[in-house]
Formats: structure tokens, sequence, C-alpha cells
């Protein structure tokens, strides 16, 4: 992995995103704001990358102390990023106006996502949480009443309608879990938009939308066929923006919704 020719990042803050003003920024990455780079690999990879050129200011293990000057970054609340979009950002772009600088925009992208995988990994280790569910009643709820694997994969199994949950529990913290549940069109990814079409004969198919150009897209329907459709031709479609997940609230008690987010967030890579 070829590296950015820096000699040290500095004796500043990495990651000082507890401290400091807020600021906008641009977005985190050229394709996309998920996190592609979330493997055992790109943990230990983002280790070596962190004690090499960040352990100077948070510490070996990202814990701060001793004589490290930065704060700890395992305790998985940060003041300028909740999501591995905004870690990715605080890395690449650094504070205004604070000791952190960032890495800049020439810096690879697997580096930084990598980076950011590591930190979620030390806020994991570190997650202490108690929640009101039962992993063992949710799990059952999202295979059964739930119907979650209908679209979900989880570890291998279940469907790729919707995103892969096998480690949400390092994405998502119990509120966000518990807010995708009862209000899922708050917040969807592009990558999770549908496409609508129409034939000239009245033909109506909907599907997920898997990519789309200039002139072409294409679209994986609920028995994951993929489809490709012309934009130009005799089909007319429509982007759906909104979720295709229903809201848990009418069909599951609050109770049951615990007992879910206390599953999903259960779904954590070990370290």
């Amino acid at each position: 992995m070829r590296w950015r020719t820096v000699t040290r990042w500095t004796p500043v803050a990495l990651l000082a995103v507890m401290v400091g003003a807020a600021w906008n920024v641009q977005p985190a990455a050229q394709g996309t704001d998920e996190n592609p780079y979330t493997s055992r690999i790109d943990t230990r990879m983002g280790r070596r990358l962190f004690q090499e050129q960040c352990s100077t200011c948070h510490g070996l293990n990202a814990a701060g102390g001793n004589e490290a000057t930065g704060p700890d970054l395992t305790t998985g609340s940060f003041r300028h990023a909740s999501s591995d979009a905004g870690l990715y950002r605080v890395i690449r772009d650094g504070v205004p106006g604070t000791s952190m600088i960032g890495v800049g925009a020439d810096a690879q992208e697997q580096t930084l996502w990598q980076l950011v995988t590591y930190l979620r990994s030390r806020e994991a280790a570190n997650a202490v949480v108690d929640l009101a569910g039962s992993p063992a009643g949710g799990q059952q709820i999202f295979n059964g009443k739930g119907d979650c694997a209908r679209c979900h994969m989880v570890n291998g199994q279940g469907q790729r309608l919707g995103p892969d949950l096998s480690y949400v529990g390092n994405r998502r913290n119990p509120d966000e879990l518990q807010s995708d549940l009862t209000n899922p069109d708050a917040e969807v990814n592009p990558r999770w938009w549908t496409m609508k079409v129409s034939g000239p004969n009245g033909q109506q198919v909907e599907g997920l939308r898997m990519d789309e150009d200039t002139f072409t897209f294409r679209i994986m329907d609920a028995d994951e066929n993929l489809r490709s459709f012309s934009k130009y031709g005799d089909w007319s479609y429509e982007r759906v923006k909104t979720s295709t997940m229903p809201s848990a609230m009418g069909s599951l008690t609050a109770t049951e919704r615990d007992d879910l987010v206390a599953y999903l967030f259960s779904l954590r890579r070990d370290r």
C-alpha cells in the first residue's frame, strides 16, 4: 500500500474529534459514505497505521493518557463525527482551529477507511451498554415476526435487498438502530434507492437500484434477478428515494423493538 509522503502527522491529535469548533466538511469519499474496508485484515492494517502515525498523540491503543496529548478515542463519543463517514472526513480534512491536522485529500481512500475501522474496533472493545431488550428474543423476531431476513443478510444468511447487517452493531448505536426501525425514511443512502419502471404495454417492474449512468440503469428485483434498462427506450422510470422497509411502530410492540435493537447491536465483529 502506497502511503502519502509525510514525515509524521506532527505530535498533535490525529482525531481530535472531541475538541475544537464545528466546521463544514466535504463528502467522505468519491464512491460511498459506507466503509467498504471492514475486514479483520483491514482492522490490523488500520492498527498498524495508527500506531505508526497517530500514537504520539493518542497513545499506542488510542486511549490517550500517559504522555499522549490527544483525547481518548475508545469511548465512542466524538464531538465532530458520529458516523464512519464523519470519522473519515476528520482524518482527511482535520479540524480547523485545533491541533488536529488532516492527512489531505490525496491520501489513499483505503488507508483512511482502515483507520476508521480500527477506531471502531477500539470503541466496540470498550463499549459497555445496558440495553432493555433481549438479544435472543430479538433474533427470534428478526427471523420470525419481523421478517427481517427477507431483505437483510446476517453472516451469509438472508437476502440482499437491504444492507448487510452482519456487523451493524459496529456501525450503529442503539439509539440509531431504534430510529432505523421506527423511522426508516429519515436516512436513506442512495445505494438503497429503488426504481419503478413502466413498460409501453403497462408492464410494471420495481427493484433495488444497483447502478446507473447517463444512458442505462440496472435494478435487482425481489427475486434477486438483475435487469438492465435504457433511459431512452420505451420504458419510463422513477427513482424512489424512500426506504423499502416499513416502520416497525405498527407491527412490533415496544418490548419487541427493544429486543430487536439488542440483537442488532450484538452483531459486532469480534476484536
